[in-house]
């Protein structure tokens, strides 16, 4: 009932044969050109200058915050045993 059907002549792949008598060059597209003036490196620099503050800011509240939850839980640990 669910058997695959298979045709009764399957057709052979077609046989292509390739035969170029130089090799091609590739086609070469000519990229837009970009101006890019000293304001807009300056632009680009104080942008990654400030996004690489903040994310060490992260990272350094990221590290406080543990250190003060590992010194909190020793602390309240501490005060239950008592």
């Amino acid at each position: 009932m669910f058997l695959p059907k298979y045709p009764d002549n399957p057709t052979p792949p077609p046989a292509h044969t390739h035969t170029a008598t130089t090799d091609p060059t590739p086609a070469r597209r000519a990229l837009p050109s970009v101006s890019v003036d000293q304001k807009t490196v300056i632009a680009l620099v104080v942008g990654g200058v400030v996004l690489t503050a903040l994310l060490a800011a992260v990272a350094v509240t990221a590290v406080s915050v543990a250190v003060t939850a590992v010194v909190l839980r020793s602390l309240l640990r501490d005060q239950h045993r008592r």
